[in-house]
């Protein structure tokens, strides 16, 4: 089973970027995930002043360029896993936001991925 974590960092709340400690960490959990065969693609999102919105209402297609005023939840990163259950995916979550540490305020969504049928 494959699902997909997006990762949506309160940047109100939260440091400017990450720390060296909390990079070191990171890597090494990603190197576990990787080893284990849970982690298959992972990244960071750019900032959402260079992001479009493609639109389809009415059967018309429109194009919005950032910045978006009215983002008050943004993907700031992505992580694909293929594990056996969603509690397995919710657990190497938790190991992900536990590295963070105290000073970060982070919702990561943990859903399924629709396997092709």
């Amino acid at each position: 089973m494959r699902y997909l974590m997006l990762m949506k960092p309160d940047f109100a709340n939260s440091p400017s970027g990450p720390s060296e400690e909390l990079m070191t960490a990171m890597g090494e959990l990603l190197s576990e995930m990787t080893k284990a065969g849970v982690l298959l693609d992972t990244g960071g999102l750019g900032p959402i002043e260079q992001s479009s919105t493609v639109r389809l209402s009415g059967g018309k297609t429109t194009v919005h360029d950032g910045p978006f005023t009215e983002a008050k939840e943004v993907v700031g990163g992505y992580a694909l896993l293929q594990v056996g259950s969603r509690e397995e995916a919710v657990e190497w979550t938790r190991r992900f936001l536990d590295v963070h540490g105290d000073e970060w305020t982070i919702d990561i969504e943990v859903r399924p991925v629709m396997e092709a049928s």
